[in-house]
């Protein structure tokens, strides 16, 4: 008998999609996408993405509404620490792209499920 899968959260369904979408967004706004949900036990990494000759490290963001600030304001100091931290690891594990400059952009996602979502790109959100 197959086993019955619980339904995953609205915010992770959702943040596969924001994701996706993202990445689209961003590859017709010319960068390429080098890798995506990296994971290590520091962090997660959503995006990483060229742009010419800078890497750059995507933190993808989505709510539904703006209440609390929006999708924009959840990236709080220690969500920026962490991301630091998981862009240094990725470079040590990649060292092909240690000599660019990098670069932490965040897409800012607002709207339902099943509106098209106002997208925000926050080029040089913060740095190292």
């Amino acid at each position: 008998m197959a086993k019955e899968m619980p339904e995953r959260p609205w915010h992770l369904v959702h943040g596969v999609h924001a994701e996706t979408l993202a990445a689209r967004y961003l590859e017709s706004h010319g960068l390429v996408l080098v890798a995506r949900n990296v994971r290590f036990k520091v962090g997660e990494l959503d995006l990483v993405c060229l742009d010419q000759h800078a890497l750059v490290i995507v933190e993808v963001r989505q709510r539904r509404n703006d209440d609390f600030g929006g999708a924009a304001c959840s990236i709080t100091l220690w969500k920026q620490r962490k991301l630091i931290r998981a862009a240094q690891c990725f470079l040590q594990q990649a060292p092909e792209w240690s000599h660019l400059p990098v670069r932490f952009d965040v897409i800012a996602m607002t709207g339902l499920p099943h509106q098209e979502p106002e997208i925000a790109w926050i080029k040089s959100a913060f740095t190292l």
